[in-house]
């Protein structure tokens, strides 16, 4: 679909005053860079000598980070361990500029840290602490509650879904409720666990892999792929589908629309896909939160896509990078090339020379 340039950049300037309500698993994200140089004579393993080393937000946090490096205007709803990950998660998503007063800290339940390993831009292994036991009801039902009292406040709320027990089928439910009553913009990353329990969204953001298996239809072909779409559709009763489909880009489907709408991928060389999920959803919201079509939010995120995947580690990009894109596109010219670290945590934070709005905490507790 053929979107001006001049109507994307009118969008991307109305960012900075989209508040974003990022529900979902909140994760620490560490990366060990280094070089490899040897084999290890002790196993077949290489050793990898390490540069430098680095945390950011993951997961959910890593949706959170994507609406503040374009502009927007993030806060968290999750839960952390009461341990020394969960603090320095919390420290990086303030240090963001992002509110946290939606962040519930469980007693019984660590909070999830993925370790990656990165040697000459190739991931070599990834180490795993997982949460542990599953967040206590009392706690459950207090983050629900935040969500909910939160979405009044936000422009957009985004469910992000990591499978890892902070979403289920009570705050789904109580969403969905709340959506029937009350009409407001919110959109989903699902996961197999929940798909039975997901209902109302104004956007469902499935990859192939995960429409195929909710919709029950191998995606073979463009006849398979609009007959999962549109049986995604209804069963999750849903305004819109966004299927994302790596290397063939994305399907957009609509509620009321017969055919499916196809964008190609703008990626031109992909060095690591972590958090490219993450760069779409974000950006989608950012796009409906600024009046943006769904077809608008999709070339965006689409642009968007093409970026961090040229990037190394969990990627963001900004509204910089962003609007380069675009223009480059709509004048036939190549975006920028070559691939490059992630920015870190400090490379996040509000940049100088914009506006600040006034600083919103998120959801409190009364």
């Amino acid at each position: 679909m053929r979107v001006s340039e001049r109507r994307l950049a009118d969008l991307m300037r109305r960012f900075g005053g989209v508040r974003v309500l990022v529900v979902g698993d909140l994760m620490l994200d560490r990366f060990v860079w280094g070089r490899v140089e040897r084999i290890s004579p002790e196993a077949p393993v290489p050793v990898v000598h390490v540069t430098a080393e680095d945390e950011r937000p993951g997961g959910a946090g890593n949706v959170v980070s994507n609406v503040t490096a374009l502009g927007g205007r993030a806060a968290a709803c999750g839960m952390v361990g009461d341990d020394a990950a969960g603090r320095r998660l919390t420290a990086a998503l303030r240090a963001l500029g992002a509110g946290t007063d939606g962040i519930v800290v469980s007693r019984h339940a660590g909070t999830t840290e993925k370790t990656r390993i990165i040697a000459h831009q190739q991931q070599v292994v990834r180490l795993d602490r997982e949460a542990g036991a599953a967040p206590d009801r009392a706690a459950m039902r207090r983050m629900r509650d935040l969500a909910l009292r939160g979405r009044r406040r936000a422009d957009v709320v985004v469910v992000s879904d990591y499978a890892k027990g902070v979403v289920g089928a009570e705050l789904l439910a109580a969403l969905a409720e709340e959506h029937a009553r009350t009409s407001f913009t919110w959109v989903v990353d699902p996961k197999r666990a929940n798909f039975p329990h997901y209902r109302r969204a104004s956007l469902m953001k499935p990859n192939r892999a995960e429409a195929a298996e909710a919709a029950g239809i191998e995606i073979r072909d463009r006849a398979s792929l609009r007959a999962a779409g549109a049986r995604l559709l209804r069963r999750w009763q849903a305004e819109a589908v966004l299927i994302s489909r790596g290397e063939e880009g994305m399907a957009l489907f609509k509620r009321g629309h017969g055919d499916v709408q196809e964008f190609s991928t703008l990626a031109r060389e992909v060095f690591d896909v972590t958090g490219a999920g993450d760069t779409v959803l974000a950006t989608c919201a950012l796009a409906l939160g600024a009046g943006g079509s769904l077809e608008e939010a999709t070339v965006l995120a689409n642009h968007a896509a093409g970026i961090v995947v040229g990037k190394v580690g969990t990627a963001t990009t900004t509204a910089n990078e962003l609007r380069t894109a675009v223009a480059a596109m709509d004048r036939g010219r190549p975006a920028p090339r070559g691939a490059k670290p992630a920015d870190g945590v400090r490379g996040h934070r509000k940049r100088a020379g914009r506006a600040a709005p006034e600083h919103w905490t998120g959801p409190r507790e009364r």
